[in-house]
């Protein structure tokens, strides 16, 4: 492929292919495409916060990975990298058994698309409360980078980066101290 400048764009048969420095370069995504990619982002905080494992495990391919890593460290605690749907679920639902959550998605942008593989930026604003006492918190706003592949009609996740912006309240909501 042919080097290109930023907002130069390069034609690739009957397609245009954008570039910019920041991003590779990337079909257009139609609005419908575009929902379809971010839904999975959807299916993942609604999943937690409505306690529907079946929604949460629709969002991930069965070889996914989930990187909390960087932020956990940020909260006192080292976790792995999270390998497999099904790791990665019973590990998010041990996580919040006790908790009342909410899930706020904003300002989603598909960064790169092939038409069968895409990259989603997003912030994510994760609210944690003790199910029984909710004069505590922790309050989680991150930065997810999600590698994201077309499964049938549906996209899925394949790898998701979770970086930290700031956090408010307690640590020890998610992560109890031992003892």
């Amino acid at each position: 492929m042919a080097s290109a400048s930023p907002g130069d764009c390069i034609r690739s048969g009957a397609a245009v292919l954008v570039s910019t420095l920041d991003h590779p370069p990337r079909l257009p995504v139609s609005a419908d495409e575009q929902v379809a990619i971010v839904d999975a982002l959807y299916r993942f905080g609604a999943g937690q916060d409505l306690r529907d494992r079946a929604l949460f495990e629709s969002a991930f391919a069965e070889h996914a990975t989930l990187d909390f890593t960087a932020p956990a460290w940020r909260l006192g605690a080292a976790i792995p990298v999270f390998e497999g749907r099904q790791t990665i679920a019973d590990t998010i639902f041990a996580a919040i058994g006790g908790l009342d959550t909410t899930h706020t998605v904003t300002n989603p942008r598909v960064t790169a698309f092939d038409g069968k593989h895409a990259t989603l930026f997003a912030l994510v604003e994760a609210q944690h409360l003790p199910r029984h006492d909710h004069s505590r918190h922790l309050l989680l706003k991150h930065i997810y980078t999600t590698e994201l592949s077309r499964q049938g009609a549906q996209w899925q996740i394949e790898r998701m980066q979770i970086d930290m912006v700031w956090f408010s309240g307690d640590p020890a909501v998610l992560f109890p101290k031992p003892g």
